[in-house]
C-alpha cells in the first residue's frame, strides 16, 4: 500500500522523487502534494526524476491516463499532475491545442486563457504553442471551420492582446458602456456585432472589466442581462459567457468547477 506523501520544503529532489516513483498505483495523493510547490521545484523534481530513474515524469503521467479508456480518480489525479509538471505557459499551449483537436471545439477553453492572462503571457503561451506544434494558435482559430460567433470573438480578443494598451480609462470605460447599450438593449433586435467586436479588440481585458462595471452602474443592471429576455442568437450566448468571464472571474470559475464536479461524479457512480 502506498504512502502518502508530505513535501517538506527541507526535502531534496532526491527523495521527493524516490516517494513520487515508489507510489505509483496511488497518484491521487500526489496531487496536493505537487500542487504545494513552485514551478521552479516541479521543474526541478522532473528533470531529477530524468536522471535518477532514466524516465520524463511528464511522459510518464501523461501515459497513464492516456492509455485507460475508462475515467477514475486515478486516471484524473494523472491528468492533473502531468500539467502541474508543465510550466503555466506549455500547460496553456497544451490546453489550447487540445481544445482545437476536439470534435466539438472546446471554445471556452480558448475564451478562459485569452480572458484570464496578460499580453505578456499570452505573447508566451503563442511561442510555447509554436514549439511545441509547430503551428500558429492565432492561424488556427482563423482557419475554425465553420465560422461562428466564438471564432469572432477569440479573434477580437487575439487582436487585444496585440494592441499596446494605456492605463485603464473611466471615461473610455463610459463611452464603450454607452455604446454596448445603444447598439444592444437600447434598440430592437439583435445587439449589434461589429460594435462589440471593435470594442473587444481595441480594449484590454481590465478596461473591458471597467466598461462591464460602468455599465452596470449607468443603467442598473449587468450587461448580459438583457441577453436573458431579447433573442441574441448564437452570437449573444457566445458573448454572455466572454462577458461573465471577464467581468465576475471568481463566479465564473466557482460555477465552472461545480458544473465538471457534477459530471465527474456521474461518471464515478
Amino acid at each position: 500500500m502506498a504512502t502518502k506523501i508530505t513535501i517538506s520544503p527541507i526535502l531534496s529532489s532526491e527523495n521527493v522523487c524516490k516517494e513520487i516513483h515508489d507510489s505509483w498505483g496511488s497518484l491521487n495523493h500526489l496531487v496536493p502534494s505537487l500542487a504545494s510547490l513552485s514551478g521552479l521545484q516541479r521543474k526541478q523534481i522532473r528533470e531529477e526524476y530524468m536522471t535518477m530513474y532514466g524516465e520524463d515524469l511528464l511522459l510518464h503521467l501523461r501515459n497513464t491516463h492516456r492509455n485507460q479508456t475508462e475515467v477514475s480518480a486515478e486516471i484524473c489525479a494523472a491528468a492533473a499532475l502531468s500539467m502541474l509538471i508543465l510550466n503555466p505557459n506549455e500547460r496553456d499551449a497544451i490546453v489550447s491545442r487540445e481544445a482545437l483537436e476536439q470534435s466539438d471545439i472546446n471554445y471556452k477553453a480558448l475564451i478562459e486563457i485569452f480572458v484570464g492572462r496578460k499580453s505578456s503571457h499570452v505573447a508566451l503561451i503563442q511561442q510555447a504553442y509554436q514549439t511545441r506544434f509547430r503551428r500558429l494558435l492565432d492561424q488556427d482559430i482563423i482557419t475554425i471551420e465553420p465560422p461562428n460567433p466564438y471564432k469572432k470573438i477569440l479573434m477580437a480578443l487575439a487582436a487585444s492582446h496585440k494592441a499596446h494598451h494605456a492605463d485603464v480609462s473611466q471615461h473610455i470605460a463610459k463611452c464603450d458602456a454607452r455604446r454596448l447599450y445603444q447598439t444592444g438593449e437600447g434598440r430592437s433586435g439583435a445587439v449589434d456585432e461589429s460594435v462589440v467586436l471593435e470594442i473587444l479588440s481595441k480594449r484590454s481585458i481590465s478596461q473591458l472589466k471597467q466598461t462591464f462595471s460602468c455599465y452596470k452602474l449607468i443603467y442598473g443592471h449587468n450587461y448580459t442581462k438583457s441577453f436573458k429576455t431579447d433573442n441574441h442568437g448564437e452570437f449573444g450566448e457566445a458573448l454572455k459567457t466572454v462577458v461573465k468571464c471577464i467581468y465576475n472571474p471568481p463566479k465564473y470559475y466557482a460555477k465552472v468547477i461545480n458544473i465538471v464536479c457534477k459530471f465527474k461524479g456521474q461518471n464515478y457512480r
